[in-house]
């Protein structure tokens, strides 16, 4: 292949860019796609815990978790423990369903630039 000729694919360029297409918006950011998938293996888990395993500042979590919760892919409870309060978060259907949409569209993303 010569420089600045591109290789033909085999697939059609319709599988990525669909793959592109079904992409979440609100999910292509790693921390809202991280705590989703972390909240898609539990029941539920508190703040302090999301933010110990992404790593992540109070505010800049605190602010990710917000526009979940805006969009209704999570919901939030507080609760008291030893008299110090605990924030919970859940994944709704809702989020499930669209990290599971955002899942697949990336496979296809992949799929297509492999071949």
């Amino acid at each position: 292949m010569s420089k600045g000729r591109m290789k033909k694919s085999s697939q059609p360029a319709e599988v990525t860019s669909k793959g592109l297409v079904g992409l979440d918006k609100l999910l292509e950011h790693r921390s809202r796609l991280g705590a989703c998938v972390l909240l898609a293996g539990v029941d539920s888990m508190t703040f302090t815990s999301l933010k110990q395993l992404l790593k992540e500042t109070d505010g800049n979590l605190g602010a990710h978790l917000r526009k979940l919760e805006d969009a209704e892919y999570l919901s939030v409870s507080k609760r008291f423990e030893n008299r110090k309060p605990v924030t919970w978060y859940r994944l709704t259907k809702k989020g499930a369903k669209a990290l599971q949409n955002h899942l697949e569209a990336l496979q296809t993303v992949i799929r297509g630039a492999r071949s």
